[in-house]
C-alpha cells in the first residue's frame, strides 16, 4: 500500500508537537511535550538540545502509534522550528557543546551594540541575511559561544564544531 500520511513537526519555544494527517488533510492524531526552560541569568534563555531532539522523536513516535501508522506509511514530513535558537555540537559525537541559546536571549547585547555603532549600522548585514543586527540574530549567538565556551572554540579549531538553528 502506498504511503498515506503526512507528519507535521512543530518544534517551538515551549514545546514540541507532532501531528499526523491523512493525505486528504484529515487529522488523525497529535502529541505534544513541554520543554524545560532554563534561565541561568536575567535576560538569558536556554534549552537542552538533547531534550529538544528527544521530545521531537517521542512526539513523532506517539502520534504515529495513536494514528496506527508506521514509518512506511509516511508520505512526507513538514517541519517548523524556533529558527534563531542557536546550538553548537560536535560533528563526530553529535553531542552539544552547550545548551541552545534561545531566540529571545539577550546576552549578546554588548556585541550587538558594537556592531550597530560600526560601519553600516543596524542594517549592516540586512542585504545578505534579511535581518537587522539584534540579539535575535543567530550570528551574534554563535560569536558568544565562540568567545565564552572553550569547548566550542576547541571544536572549531579541530573542525568538529557545527552550528545550527
Amino acid at each position: 500500500m502506498a504511503p498515506s500520511y503526512v507528519l507535521a513537526i512543530d518544534q517551538g519555544t515551549t514545546s514540541s508537537r507532532a501531528l499526523l494527517f491523512r493525505k486528504d488533510g484529515t487529522p488523525m492524531s497529535k502529541e505534544q511535550l513541554d520543554l524545560e526552560q532554563h534561565y541561568p541569568h536575567p535576560g538569558w534563555a536556554e534549552h537542552d538540545p538533547n531534550e529538544i531532539l528527544n521530545s521531537v522523536v517521542k512526539c513523532c513516535q506517539h502520534a504515529m502509534e495513536k494514528g496506527n501508522a508506521h514509518t512506511a506509511d509516511i508520505a512526507s514530513i513538514g517541519i517548523t522550528n524556533q529558527r534563531e535558537t542557536t546550538v553548537a555540537w560536535d560533528r563526530v559525537t553529535g553531542e552539544p557543546y552547550h545548551k541552545a541559546i534561545v531566540w529571545l536571549d539577550t546576552r549578546t547585547s554588548e556585541t550587538v551594540g558594537k556592531l550597530i555603532h560600526g560601519p553600516g549600522g543596524q542594517d549592516r548585514f540586512r542585504a545578505k541575511t534579511g535581518l537587522p543586527i539584534s540579539t535575535y540574530f543567530s550570528a551574534v549567538k554563535m560569536k558568544w559561544l565562540l568567545d565564552n565556551v572553550p569547548e566550542v572554540k576547541k571544536g572549531v579549531d579541530e573542525k568538529r564544531c557545527m552550528f545550527g538553528t
